[in-house]
This record gives C-alpha cells, sequence and structure tokens, in this order.
C-alpha cells in the first residue's frame, strides 16, 4: 500500500463562490486527498459569523468534486481535526488573515510535521464575485433600493 499524501484546506465557506471552488482545487492539486475543515460558527471572531449553519455549509463543500472529506471544525480547539487528519500540507486561501510562518509553527508546537503553502488568488471572470461580504453587500444594496420586495427568504 501506498502512502498518500493529505492536504488540509479550512476556511468558513459562508456563501460558497468560484473563489472558493479555486482554492479547494488548487489545494486538491498538492495532493491525493483533499480534507476540509470547515470553520465552526462559534470559532469565528476575525468576521462576521457564518449566515448559514455549520453542518450545510459542509455539506455544500463536500459536493464539490475536488473535496474528499469534509468536516466541521471543533467548538473550542481548531487543532483537533488538524491533529486527526495529520496532513502532508496545510494549504491556506490566499486572503487568510494567517501567516503560513505562524501556521508552521503552530503545527510545529502540535508535533505536526507538515509543509504550509499559500493558495493563488483566481482572477474574477465578467460580474463574477469572489467574496462572501461581496455577496452580503450586494444583497443589502438591493434590500435598500427596492425595499417594496422585501422578504424574510
Amino acid at each position: 500500500m501506498t502512502d498518500r499524501t493529505r492536504v488540509v484546506a479550512m476556511g468558513t465557506f459562508d456563501l460558497l463562490h468560484p473563489g472558493h471552488v479555486h482554492y479547494l482545487e488548487e489545494a486538491a492539486s498538492m495532493g491525493d486527498e483533499l480534507h476540509v475543515v470547515v470553520a465552526n460558527s462559534a470559532t469565528v471572531t476575525h468576521k462576521s459569523p457564518p449566515i448559514v449553519p455549520d453542518e450545510q455549509r459542509r455539506d455544500v463543500v463536500a459536493a464539490l468534486e475536488a473535496v474528499d472529506h469534509a468536516r466541521v471544525g471543533h467548538q473550542e480547539d481548531f487543532s483537533v481535526p488538524i491533529r486527526a487528519i495529520d496532513p502532508d500540507v496545510l494549504v491556506l486561501g490566499h486572503d487568510q488573515h494567517h501567516g503560513e510562518d505562524e501556521v508552521a509553527g503552530m503545527l510545529d508546537s502540535w508535533g505536526i510535521d507538515c509543509r504550509v503553502e499559500r493558495a493563488s488568488a483566481k482572477e474574477p471572470a465578467d460580474g463574477e464575485i469572489l467574496s462572501s461580504s461581496a455577496i452580503k453587500e450586494r444583497i443589502r444594496n438591493r434590500r435598500e433600493r427596492m425595499p417594496a420586495m422585501q422578504s424574510d427568504d
């Protein structure tokens, strides 16, 4: 039996968009198995909390062809799923706020021998929105312009 290169990617993946797909496809190309850790809502403190529930975000990510395994992160300790996966490569998104050296230091402190890479940014095609924040902003702007058509869905 041959060893398979396990790659891990992490993110909130709220309102999945083409930038997320690009990130996960690039991460998958760096190994044989792509494991994705979808942030537990309780641990998202660096931006607005996700709109979409944890399990739903996980299920949508898991449905992508590039993804072999997807799980929701631990509620208190984000090292738990990383330790369980024991990846060979950890791929950060192009705009994730953690630095490669910072992540490499955390992995080393957890006893995980793992290479850290940074995914490239996707260049937007005509009209393509590559940010969950931009999608939310567009929704807010449209609702403000059309108050009579507002609904709860």
